[in-house]
C-alpha cells in the first residue's frame, strides 16, 4: 500500500468518532435486547452482555489504534465489524478506495476458492 494522503488522514480523523458513536450506539441496542430477553435467566443475561462486552472492547468500531499506518487496516476493520460501509469512504480519495475495493476483492476470491469467510 501507497503512503497514506494528508486528506484522508484528517479526513479520518474526523469521522472516526462519529463512526464509533453509532456503532457504539447499535452495540448498546443489542445489550439492551439481551438484557430484555425474559426467557433467559438474569443471570445467563448478565453473563451474556459481560462477554460481549469483553469481545466489543477490542473492536474497531470501539477503540481504535491512531496510526496513520493503520489506516487501511483500521477501514478494513470497520468495514468488517458493520461500524461503516463502504459507502462512508465516499469523501476519502480515490486511491485510498481504489485500495480498499483491491484488498476485499482478494480477500473474497480467497473466501471463494476456500469456501471460508
Amino acid at each position: 500500500m501507497r503512503d497514506v494522503h494528508e486528506r484522508d488522514w484528517k479526513l479520518f480523523r474526523k469521522k472516526l468518532p462519529n463512526w464509533q458513536e453509532t456503532f457504539i450506539e447499535k452495540i448498546d441496542r443489542e445489550y439492551t435486547a439481551i438484557l430484555s430477553d425474559s426467557s433467559r435467566s438474569s443471570a445467563e443475561r448478565f453473563w451474556e452482555v459481560e462477554k460481549r462486552i469483553k469481545q466489543d472492547r477490542k473492536l474497531t468500531g470501539v477503540i481504535c489504534e491512531m496510526r496513520r499506518s493503520m489506516l487501511h487496516s483500521n477501514l478494513l476493520s470497520l468495514l468488517d465489524e458493520g461500524a461503516i460501509t463502504i459507502s462512508d469512504l465516499d469523501e476519502f480519495s480515490d486511491d485510498l478506495k481504489n485500495e480498499i475495493n483491491h484488498i476485499l476483492d482478494i480477500r473474497a476470491e480467497i473466501w471463494d476458492e476456500t469456501g471460508e469467510e
